[in-house]
């Protein structure tokens, strides 16, 4: 299974001198296994898989965890639209709302956007999924709702013989007294529990999480308290704060391995890098 992170920004795009070591594209990543590749989010770093050659591809599988629009903002420009007869397969929250072509359709049309969702030459095919399993070649795929407003889901990726996670809006210790002690009850414990890699939302400090409860993101301590829970092996904390620059993010992740040791290991999500597990 190869991960490679195109977006790991949190809220809006931020580049300039200050990101350019972590990155300033917002949340997309791409999991590939054998024949089958599978985007999450389509933020701004989906422009990087128009880098890509397509051409040997009948399929690709959009797997959205929500529709904000750092998380979707970069659907316009995801080149396979454009691609006549490429099916395009997007999964993403059920609402009770509405569903998930009229909800996409708000972006996807003017004002916002020239390109009508109805227009694109693809062969476009939408699936809403809630807490569903279902499989895509190689991949078993858990999908459950997170705490984050508005439908939100995290993904348990299941490869060959691998396991990744993908929560990267959460707020998991909502609550009077924060993260629940039963594990069993946390949301996102079912998708995170003994990941290989475990891509979570850490985008506050302390401080600042404590001013902004509610919001849907976490600050490290919690995250770090969620990755102890779930048992998982390796933790990537994402979804940066847009107000931080590469040395506040380095700053901020010295601080949390001070006199602190866990059992798996961890870092800091950076665009570009790639990683692979058996």
């Amino acid at each position: 299974m190869k991960i490679n992170l195109w977006g790991v920004r949190g809220s809006i795009p931020t580049t300039g001198p200050g990101t350019g070591f972590y990155g300033g594209q917002t949340s997309c990543t791409m999991v590939s296994e054998d024949s089958t590749m599978l985007v999450l989010d389509a933020g701004s770093g989906v422009q990087r898989f128009n880098e890509i050659d397509t051409s040997a591809y009948k399929r690709i599988d959009v797997l959205l965890t929500h529709l904000h629009m750092d998380h979707i903002q970069g659907l316009g420009f995801f080149k396979p639209f454009f691609v006549p007869d490429l099916q395009v397969h997007i999964w993403g929250p059920a609402s009770s709302a509405r569903d998930l072509r009229t909800r996409l359709s708000r972006y996807l049309s003017p004002p916002l956007f020239p390109v009508l969702l109805r227009d694109l030459p693809c062969k476009l095919i939408l699936h809403e999924v809630g807490n569903s399993e279902f499989q895509i070649g190689p991949f078993k795929i858990k999908s459950e709702y997170v705490i984050h407003p508005g439908p939100t889901l995290g993904y348990r990726i299941n490869g060959k013989k691998s396991v990744f996670t993908y929560i990267p809006d959460h707020e998991p210790a909502l609550g009077r007294n924060g993260m629940i002690r039963d594990a069993k009850w946390i949301s996102g414990y079912n998708l995170a529990n003994g990941a290989d890699i475990l891509y979570h939302d850490g985008q506050y400090t302390l401080e600042e999480y404590l001013a902004k409860k509610g919001w849907g993101h976490s600050c490290y301590n919690d995250v770090l308290q969620f990755a102890t829970a779930t048992q998982i092996k390796h933790l990537l904390i994402a979804h940066h704060d847009p107000s931080h620059s590469d040395t506040q993010l380095g700053d901020m992740f010295a601080a949390a391995q001070n006199n602190h040791t866990y059992p798996f290991t961890y870092e800091l999500a950076k665009e570009g890098n790639a990683l692979e597990l058996p």
